[in-house]
């Protein structure tokens, strides 16, 4: 385990079955890590049930940040991130320097839109893009965007690229990572009108870490991770696809020996470490994704992406108005 210590903001209102599995997946994590520390945003009587479970000697571990209220399901953005909700106020908390970074299993959209207003985005990130990483057969493959946003815009494709590339470039310490456009072949023409238009703006576009396009990839290259390091697709096609290859380890006793399924998703394009899990997340599922968010902030993750997409000019070659679908 990586040193330092962390403090993370968890949403205990976040996800279907909440609180009691959050609870359950931070008492897990705090039983794994003892450099984490945790601020619990939500019910005070609920963050009370885990305090009273700890050693007296981890109560200084864990601080309450008393919310009531869980963001809202609904598709209005105007709703979406209540400033009384427990994400928002978790995104605060980050703001104000109470924590390092935020996890929730709730409402995706919600933590997105609150994460945007209250982190800010990068420059030149039109679309935050959440990034999970699968055990391939040969090694990690990074898959995103797996729901950040339902956007199939060759603008927005070519942005994923960018990012993907210096994700995996920090997190997974790949040098010259593989970059893969998903599609449905991996002959040029290809798949449908936006993932044709931006082929060949991926062909030409500088990406950092010296990162390389491949070219189309297909879904069986995400398993294998053999011809990609990072693959590229739109939110929509990639959640399907995730909870798809999820379903398929399950089925087949597990995943492969090089890893466990993606717990959680990192959200890319934002100025600070969030992780989001499902929504269907167990305690286990919630302490993974807390331990994601411990590994980015140690890795000081966010700040050096960052830094790898000032530094280059594949974060400002390609605009949203240059390719249209």
């Amino acid at each position: 385990m990586e040193p330092g210590t962390v403090r993370i903001a968890v949403d205990l209102l976040g996800g279907d079955d909440a609180p009691a599995v959050v609870v359950d997946g931070a008492l897990r994590a705090l039983g794994a890590d003892p450099d984490l520390s945790l601020l619990l945003v939500g019910p005070p009587e609920v963050a009370d049930e885990l305090v009273a479970v700890l050693r007296p000697a981890d109560h200084d571990r864990v601080a309450v940040r008393p919310v009531r209220a869980a963001a809202a399901l609904t598709a209005n953005p105007a709703t979406l991130a209540r400033a009384d909700s427990t994400v928002s106020a978790a995104v605060a908390a980050v703001v104000e320097g109470a924590a390092d970074a935020v996890v929730s299993a709730g409402s995706t959209a919600a933590t997105v839109t609150a994460a945007v207003l209250g982190l800010g985005r990068w420059p030149g990130v039109r679309r935050p893009a959440l990034v999970a990483t699968l055990p391939a057969l040969t090694g990690p493959v990074a898959l995103l965007d797996v729901g950040g946003s339902l956007e199939a815009r060759p603008a927005t494709l070519a942005r994923h690229a960018v990012l993907g590339a210096a994700y995996v470039a920090v997190t997974h310490g790949l040098l010259r990572p593989r970059v893969g456009l998903l599609s449905i072949g991996t002959e040029t023409g290809k798949g449908d009108r936006a993932r044709r238009a931006a082929d060949p703006v991926l062909a030409e576009q500088a990406l950092p870490a010296g990162a390389r396009y491949v070219g189309l990839v297909e879904g069986y290259d995400v398993a294998t991770g053999a011809r990609a390091d990072v693959v590229v697709t739109d939110g929509f096609t990639g959640n399907v696809l995730l909870k798809g290859i999820e379903a398929a380890y399950m089925m087949a006793g597990g995943p492969p020996a090089s890893g466990g399924a993606p717990r959680a998703a990192a959200l890319l394009g934002v100025a600070g470490t969030v992780v989001v899990g499902h929504g269907a997340a167990r305690d286990d599922d919630v302490a993974s994704g807390i331990a994601l968010a411990a590994h980015l902030h140690r890795r000081r993750a966010v700040p050096a992406i960052s830094a790898l997409l000032t530094g280059s000019t594949a974060n400002s070659h390609i605009t949203d108005t240059e390719v249209t679908a």
